[in-house]
């Protein structure tokens, strides 16, 4: 759930006619009852008597008894479609509201995998699917139960299957996918669920004061004959973590919420916190800072969409990773692309830049000159004749050919002057296009600022290295800003990823400087150089289609709530 006046919890059982999904919602609806959760079990598009969804099913089902014949495939996903905004507004939004919780027997997947099975066109889906999430109102699932069972019976069986997992991939990014394999028996499925959930079912409980507080705190219980493990708890407590620990998700916060108030339009001050407003800190996501955005939007979506022409603009980019760079290259060359490539042309451009005294490196991150692989005195003749090996080797088909997102990172890391940090950059830039489609959870490689600022929240690791400790935090992340009372309002459904968690342990590192001088991590720096002056120019934010998130972007000026 997005909206914490929202204390309800929406669970999801998604999958393919006859994987048993529906008796698995039912059966943990009552597993909830038992540990004294508020909760109600409903089905889209619904069941009720003298419902829109009950008709919709009723139509769906025996189209005949309403004297009709074969039901075009769209008109009867857009049926239902209706009766699930019905559901949402009437009755689901309400219940959530009020701290019920809703375990739901499908979800509008059902309406994107049914749909495209039955030849409904991928635009009308998507237009359907927007006007439903519209309803929501950023509301995402807690959990989605993908059920799955190799000897489920239905038509275009294979196909559906794979439409589940595909969009399963697709959606771990919104809200917390677990598939669920029911070959065995429904009992040991159900626990599976159960397991995933426990620790949210527990921290319910103590909020609400239940009566089953006493079962799920303590020592192992029994319910209805079954015992109830407590939860396995992530690894916090072998690291002792300090003040700076808290004040990291009092900062992400902090600075989410200037990322709003200036979308809304806002004047400045955006922020009641004096070192926010005095200091330059990047955004809380990664992809919404004012140079991922650009590149985003005017690098790697304009111009040919081949991996080829992608990955150079990509790169050629990223080893200057300034603005002003890209525009004097286009300015003097036209459209920046591989095909008409030199490295004359190229090279005469930077080369005057920088005889007039114009930068063209960020001051982000350093990139190493590689003189001494290409021999020039001029690093950016280096790191051109840098890309043109990388083209030459078929770089960008290789990466394009890669399973995982670490195996994309080693490919990489194998060229001169390209670290573990820059490579794990450059690979999460590159996953913000089509060429590659990786999780953003995959892993993490932390940078030195994040190293500092890791220190600082942190007296002893407990025997975790930096990268684990970081994908430890990222996983907590609800619970922490539970625990502080807080509400993050996140990027429109999206949790903090892992480049995210790591990025503001880097920014944490900053801001402590001034609000825990006393915490000094494994650097020695105790001011903040970058003084923050707004920028006169708003952006237009826009993110990797393949998020799904830029339709829930409300236009610059207005509210995001």
């Amino acid at each position: 759930m997005t909206e914490q006046q929202t204390p309800g919890r929406l669970i999801v059982f998604e999958g393919r006619d006859g994987v048993g999904k529906s008796t698995l919602a039912e059966l943990f609806t009552n597993r909830l009852h038992e540990a004294g959760v508020p909760c109600e079990n409903l089905s889209f598009p619904g069941r009720q008597l003298g419902s829109l969804g009950r008709l919709v099913y009723d139509l769906h089902h025996d189209a005949p008894s309403f004297g009709l014949g074969k039901v075009n495939a769209t008109s009867l996903q857009i049926l239902h479609i209706a009766a699930h905004i019905e559901a949402v507004e009437e009755h689901i939004l309400p219940a959530l509201r009020t701290g019920s919780w809703i375990v739901l027997d499908r979800f509008w997947w059902s309406t994107r995998v049914y749909g495209g099975a039955f030849g409904v066109s991928e635009p009308s889906l998507e237009a359907m699917i927007e006007l439903e999430r519209l309803h929501w109102k950023q509301i995402k699932p807690d959990m989605v139960f993908l059920v799955e069972r190799e000897s489920a019976d239905s038509d275009n069986g294979d196909d559906l299957r794979d439409g589940y997992r595909a969009l399963a991939k697709r959606e771990q990014i919104r809200s917390h996918v677990v598939t669920l394999h029911n070959d065995s028996s429904v009992e040991h499925a159900l626990d599976m669920a159960w397991k995933t959930i426990i620790s949210t079912v527990r921290r319910f409980s103590e909020r609400q004061d239940s009566p089953a507080v006493a079962q799920l705190s303590g020592q192992p219980a029994l319910l209805d004959g079954r015992t109830l493990q407590p939860p396995k708890m992530p690894r916090l407590s072998p690291a002792k973590p300090t003040v700076v620990y808290d004040t990291y998700w009092r900062f992400a916060v902090k600075r989410q919420e200037v990322f709003f108030r200036r979308l809304e339009g806002c004047s400045p001050p955006w922020t009641d916190d004096p070192i926010l407003a005095r200091f330059k800190f990047t955004n809380a996501y990664r992809a919404s800072d004012r140079v991922s955005q650009y590149l985003i939007r005017n690098v790697i979506y304009q111009g040919p969409q081949s991996s080829e022409e992608v990955f150079f603009r990509t790169l050629l980019f990223k080893v200057f990773n300034r603005i002003g760079t890209w525009e004097l290259l286009r300015a003097a060359l036209g459209d920046v692309e591989y095909s008409s490539y030199s490295f004359d042309a190229y090279n005469g451009v930077l080369s005057q830049a920088l005889a007039e005294g114009r930068p063209i490196y960020s001051a982000a991150y350093i990139m190493p000159s590689a003189g001494r692989v290409f021999g020039h005195s001029r690093k950016h003749r280096n790191h051109l004749r840098l890309i043109e090996r990388m083209m030459a080797d078929e770089l960008p088909k290789r990466i394009a050919g890669t399973r995982r997102m670490r195996d994309a990172f080693g490919l990489l890391r194998s060229y001169p002057s390209i670290g573990d940090f820059l490579a794990y950059q450059f690979v999460t830039d590159l996953n913000y296009s089509e060429v590659i489609d990786f999780s953003e959870m995959e892993f993490v490689v932390p940078g030195p600022g994040a190293i500092d600022g890791v220190r600082k929240c942190f007296t002893d690791l407990g025997g975790l290295t930096d990268a684990e400790l970081i994908r430890m935090v990222t996983e907590r992340q609800e619970e922490e800003f539970d625990r502080l009372g807080l509400r993050f309002v996140d990027l429109w459904g999206r949790r903090l990823q892992l480049i995210d968690c790591q990025n503001l342990f880097c920014e944490v590192s900053k801001y402590a400087r001034v609000k825990h001088p006393d915490f000094k991590g494994i650097g020695n720096r105790s001011r903040i150089k970058q003084i923050y002056r707004p920028s006169t120019e708003p952006i237009e934010y826009w993110y990797p289609p393949k998020w799904g998130i830029n339709s829930l972007i409300p236009p610059l000026g207005t509210s995001h709530d």
